[in-house]
């Protein structure tokens, strides 16, 4: 059975280990399933450890992929059958294996209706929702979302469903932000060639965003922006991961304006990403122009750069495991 070997920098390969077995059901807590990825989707907080920047965790084998579906194989509980079709969330991202034991807990049923590959992509949108959750009805407000990878374009999605007056897209790269329009974005501000700010104040009448949305997170993240572009008593949310410590933050302007920062992270399998399955479901949101490449397991190094590199234009990058390759 094959796993992945982030084996140095920028460097991913898949290794031969032996099959998990299931443990015995458990006397408390959560039982367990075997489950075996048919089709995955590479994130953006997958690229720190394959580039080894930014870690969360000590790097292991198995690392790093946790947007997946995939049928059930065996069970030592009684919510799922060999053969159920499910979304899963291994924990600390360690799930880029052929088959692997994972609570069951951490486990969501597809619903039927919508494609499986979409379906998939109600692990990021559970995300997303969950964080939106944190913020006032969004109805009439001016919503700025830095960054427009994948995340941002599945908030822009989202802030269209709940009534933002103005969804304002900011990115460096035009390939990104010709997509934000159809994915939500009324405006959109390529910071490399205008001036973000000025920008921001004639799409909100010189008054600003009333909602700060950062999806860019890591080493490149845009705090000092977000505080820029918000308006006083306004909201940033941090979405993007953060860096362990971040340095040189305008604090002080962040006081001085009575900026609420919200951040986000750990979703409810019992609430997030089943609303997220739904909303696709009922097509609520249409994210089938997010999946932009598809690569068979074997060519795993390939996808990890054309996703880091964002080559032609690459927003969610699709891995098809042997099990789909098969059906």
């Amino acid at each position: 059975m094959f796993a992945a070997n982030f084996s140095e920098a920028n460097r991913v390969e898949l290794i031969d280990i032996p099959e998990p077995e299931l443990p015995p059901r458990p006397d408390s807590g959560p039982c367990q399933i075997k489950f075996q990825p048919e089709l995955a989707c590479l994130c953006g907080s997958d690229t720190p450890l394959f580039d080894r920047t930014d870690l969360w965790w000590p790097i292991e084998v198995g690392h790093s992929l946790h947007e997946m579906i995939g049928s059930v194989v065996e069970t030592n509980g009684d919510r799922y059958k060999p053969g159920d079709r499910v979304l899963v969330v291994p924990e600390r991202q360690i799930g880029f294996f052929e088959r692997y034991v994972v609570d069951e807990t951490r486990a969501v049923p597809l619903d039927p209706r919508p494609l499986e590959e979409q379906a998939m992509l109600a692990q990021p949108l559970g995300t997303v929702l969950f964080a939106l959750k944190k913020l006032p009805n969004l109805l009439d407000l001016d919503v700025a979302i830095i960054g427009q990878g994948p995340i941002g374009q599945l908030y822009n999605a989202a802030v269209r469903n709940m009534g933002a007056r103005n969804i304002i897209g900011i990115d460096l790269l035009d390939s990104r932000l010709e997509l934000s329009a159809e994915m939500g974005a009324n405006v959109t501000i390529n910071g490399s060639q205008e001036d973000v700010v000025q920008a921001v104040s004639n799409a909100t009448d010189g008054e600003m965003a009333d909602i700060v949305i950062e999806a860019v997170g890591h080493k490149n993240h845009q705090l000092n922006q977000c505080i820029t572009l918000c308006k006083d008593f306004g909201r940033i949310l941090y979405f993007g991961v953060p860096p362990e410590t971040i340095g040189g933050i305008r604090w002080r302007d962040l006081l001085c304006k009575n900026i609420t920062i919200h951040t986000s992270i750990n979703p409810s399998f019992e609430r997030d990403f089943p609303l997220a399955m739904r909303w696709i479901a009922e097509k609520r949101v249409d994210l089938s122009k997010l999946i932009t490449h598809r690569f068979p397991v074997e060519e795993i190094q390939t996808a990890f750069e054309t996703f880091r590199d964002r080559v032609d234009g690459a927003q969610k990058v699709m891995l098809e495991f042997p099990a789909y390759q098969q059906n």
